[in-house]
């Protein structure tokens, strides 16, 4: 049974990795655009542009939660995107309570803990990082075994 479970993580991890980029994507595009509901707090609107922090935190969610959902620079792209979760968390809903039910700050810290996470997993399977990664090697050593070159976890 381990043996099955640690051949499959690699795809779990990507898989993991491709949800919480989404979800950490749609609050972007929500923030932004006024989409799936618009940014929590604006019924329904966006957040001005150029509006600290609120705004820049979207821009990261939208361009970071895009990139770890591709897996395509996902360590530095999950370690800024956690930064700026902490960073919500500690300056934006801390100050309103010690604990995240209390403060509202559940899904700040759930996406600061899932995407640093990911900064020590990396991509995972069925990323652009592992794609790449393949392709740099074939390029490198064109005479390298296929099965080496078909892993699907990233370097």
């Amino acid at each position: 049974m381990t043996e099955r479970l640690h051949t499959a993580q690699p795809y779990a991890i990507g898989l993991f990795r491709i949800v919480t980029g989404l979800l950490f994507l749609c609050h972007g595009a929500a923030s932004l655009f006024g989409v799936l509901g618009g940014a929590a707090g604006t019924e329904g609107g966006t957040i001005a542009a150029g509006t600290w922090p609120g705004w820049y935190a979207a821009i990261i969610q939208l361009i970071g939660g895009g990139l770890v959902m591709l897996g395509l620079g996902t360590r530095v792209a999950a370690f800024v995107a956690s930064g700026s979760m902490a960073y919500a968390y500690f300056y934006v809903h801390q100050p309103m309570g010690l604990w995240p039910m209390a403060n509202g700050g559940e899904a700040s810290a759930m996406f600061c803990w899932a995407l640093f996470l990911l900064v020590f997993t990396g991509s995972g399977a069925l990323s652009l990082d592992a794609l790449l990664a393949r392709r740099a090697g074939a390029k490198r050593n064109p005479g390298a075994s296929t099965e080496a070159r078909e892993s699907p976890v990233a370097a």
